[in-house]
């Protein structure tokens, strides 16, 4: 199959199914506690390509390549940061191999995960730093194969800007999606509200734009209404955790069931959200029910705080008031 870009398919679908977890999904693989999962794009690539492919037989239009943590910042702490351009090349060549023996587009989305260090004056990294390691993955990522770097799990506005700086110095187009985990917003204080604007002063705007991990699939979806609240042209991404993450001994489980899973895709289209797929502890078994009740669902009415809470479960980490006060609805910020 020929490749496809993502703004293609996003002409041609109102909503796409991206794929689920990948560190979760190599634990039940073999994957040991504290290896990066990278390496096995070279180590061990037929269970990378074999979550690949289980993912697109579930129905992803989009699947992300093995390479979240293939910064050298990150991979020096495993004495592996000049293989940068090696596994992130693998890493893509691996899922563009998946996607053009499937027989309808799919997009191959190169993860890019953040380098883990903070900016100056918090930390020692620099912007232009920090665009050059974005640089150095992304040309990986772009020599196998990759159709869109997917800027993923962010928390700090100036690290978007710096990966979507080397997003456009590669001439890759790219997604970006935040994390937000403390009280509903960022680690570093950003709210999803901002989102969709965030990046409009960049050469080239993102694809879409979005949230993924975080706390919980209800969390997520707050996100989402805040993000899409304001009628806009930004494709909006929703990319929750199945369920949450419960530690029974040495294993951490996710509380999320496939009817759950589902439950959320169709809210999530409701709430707006154009690409949705899963996130920490989402397995292929998941993917294949939200693929099922995404083909069955008409999009309804906006749906709301209680309807949210009422279908998912509640609210995990509300947004904070300050004084020591709480709230459960996410702040509106116009702009």
């Amino acid at each position: 199959m020929t490749a496809t870009t993502l703004a293609g398919l996003l002409d041609q679908k109102p909503v796409l199914l991206a794929d689920g977890a990948t560190g979760t999904n190599f634990f039940d693989l073999g994957l040991g506690p504290g290896d990066p999962p990278e390496f096995w794009n070279l180590d061990a690539p037929e269970k990378v390509t074999a979550l690949h492919q289980a993912f697109v037989d579930a129905g992803s239009d989009i699947i992300l390549t093995n390479t979240f943590g293939s910064n050298a910042p990150r991979l020096k702490l495993h004495k592996a940061q000049d293989r940068v351009f090696e596994y992130n090349e693998a890493g893509a060549r691996l899922a563009r191999a998946v996607a053009d023996e499937t027989d309808r587009p799919v997009v191959v989305a190169g993860s890019v995960g953040p380098t883990g260090e903070l900016f100056e004056p918090l930390g020692e990294m620099t912007y232009d730093d920090a665009v050059k390691a974005f640089v150095d993955q992304m040309l990986g990522l772009k020599a196998g194969g990759a159709d869109v770097a997917w800027i993923e799990t962010m928390s700090a506005k100036e690290e978007m800007q710096a990966a979507a700086d080397a997003a456009n110095i590669c001439d890759l187009p790219y997604v970006v999606t935040a994390s937000f985990d403390t009280a509903g917003m960022t680690m570093m204080g950003l709210p999803p509200s901002e989102m969709p604007h965030l990046l409009d002063s960049m050469e080239t705007r993102p694809v879409a734009v979005g949230a993924n991990c975080g706390v919980g699939a209800s969390d997520l979806l707050m996100s989402v209404l805040s993000m899409s609240e304001q009628p806009g042209d930004m494709v909006i991404v929703a990319k929750a955790n199945c369920g949450i993450p419960q530690v029974r001994g040495d294993q951490v489980e996710y509380t999320g069931t496939p009817d759950l899973m589902a439950d959320y895709i169709r809210l999530a289209v409701d709430a707006g959200a154009r690409i949705i797929g899963g996130c920490c502890g989402t397995s292929p078994l998941h993917l294949a029910a939200m693929r099922q009740a995404l083909d069955a669902h008409h999009k309804g009415d906006r749906p709301d705080e209680a309807m949210i809470v009422e279908t998912i479960g509640p609210i995990i980490n509300p947004v904070s008031t300050g004084a020591g006060k709480t709230e459960r609805r996410p702040r509106r910020r116009g702009r």
